[in-house]
């Protein structure tokens, strides 16, 4: 065999080899990440996601859309038109469960990857409005959030555990938190309720334009809501979080997840949440809901959800997991 002929062969199965090997990669996993609005913070964090994933895993194609938020999510991955996504774990629980809007349709095949940050229930009033504890609300013009949100559904769970009749109880009114804003400077409200990631910018803004605080929700409602409520967790808006915040305020809260499907492989999964939490420093420098955001908590009230095999592994890998 001559050497040229030689050096033909080894380079035709060099060229086999490499076609073998990367054969995977010419293949890509396409993963559709919905959101919500294009105005929240969960837009760009979705956009930043799959980024992320697609500049370090070869086989991935990741989308970030904009969609309803947390149930319009679910139900999404449900129909099989989303692979990853977000919601606070309240939706997820009843999606798992077929509870509520979910009534009927369990998705028994919904998996988590991971925590992320949490959701506390900010009760914002006036101060002069006497309003020391939720039951004070009673009688009171009240904002309980955009009509069938998770802050309007939020409202009426606190309320109703404090003894409330809601909304009978109340003059409420439906609508978002940049209405709130307004009605509160027009003293044309005695309260709100706001659900998002601190800081929030419509409480901010509330605070430092209205005679308004923050009331504190006792650890032992929080703790009575749990038994019907698993997702619950004791939350701390750590003085100076907001100007004119003096003081710790004791909170509720629902922690924020990123989930998928049993339906997604576990070698998928397991790369997807290596990468996410390998450069979760990164997206902590563009995303300040991130801030707090520590692996060592991200199997944290969860309210009992499964994890995903292929996310479990890398807990496992990393020690917080047996």
């Amino acid at each position: 065999m001559s050497k040229k002929y030689r050096m033909l062969l080894m380079l035709s199965l060099l060229l086999i080899i490499t076609a073998c090997s990367s054969g995977g990669n010419n293949e890509k996993t396409t993963i559709n990440i919905p959101t919500a609005s294009t105005t929240g913070a969960l837009y760009p964090l979705g956009a930043s996601l799959a980024n992320m994933w697609n500049q370090n895993i070869d086989y991935i194609k990741a989308n970030a859309q904009a969609s309803d938020g947390g149930i319009d999510n679910l139900n999404l991955l449900q129909y099989g038109e989303a692979q990853v996504s977000m919601a606070v774990v309240s939706n997820v629980y009843e999606s798992y469960n077929g509870l509520n809007k979910f009534e009927d349709r369990a998705n028994k095949d919904i998996r988590i990857i991971g925590g992320l940050y949490y959701n506390p229930n900010q009760l914002v009033v006036r101060s002069d409005a006497g309003i020391e504890s939720i039951s004070d609300l009673k009688g009171k013009k009240f904002v309980s959030g955009a009509p069938g949100s998770t802050t309007e559904i939020e409202s009426g769970i606190h309320l109703k555990s404090a003894g409330v009749n809601y909304p009978d109880d109340l003059e409420v009114q439906y609508v978002g938190f940049n209405d709130a804003i307004d009605l509160f400077r027009n003293k044309q409200i005695d309260g709100a309720w706001i659900m998002s990631g601190i800081p929030t910018a419509a409480v901010s803004e509330i605070l430092a334009t209205a005679d308004t605080k923050i009331l504190p929700i006792e650890i032992e409602t929080i703790e009575s809501m749990k038994e019907e409520y698993p997702w619950y967790t004791s939350y701390t808006i750590k003085a100076g979080t907001y100007d004119k915040q003096t003081e710790d305020v004791n909170t509720s809260a629902i922690k924020m997840v990123l989930f998928t499907s049993a339906t997604l492989d576990d070698d998928t999964v397991y790369d997807l949440t290596k990468v996410f939490w390998e450069n979760i420093d990164s997206l902590k420098e563009t995303h300040n809901s991130l801030k707090e955001v520590e692996v060592e908590n991200a199997l944290m009230d969860l309210a009992d959800l499964p994890i995903h095999d292929g996310a479990m592994r890398y807990y496992e890998e990393i020690g917080i997991a047996k």
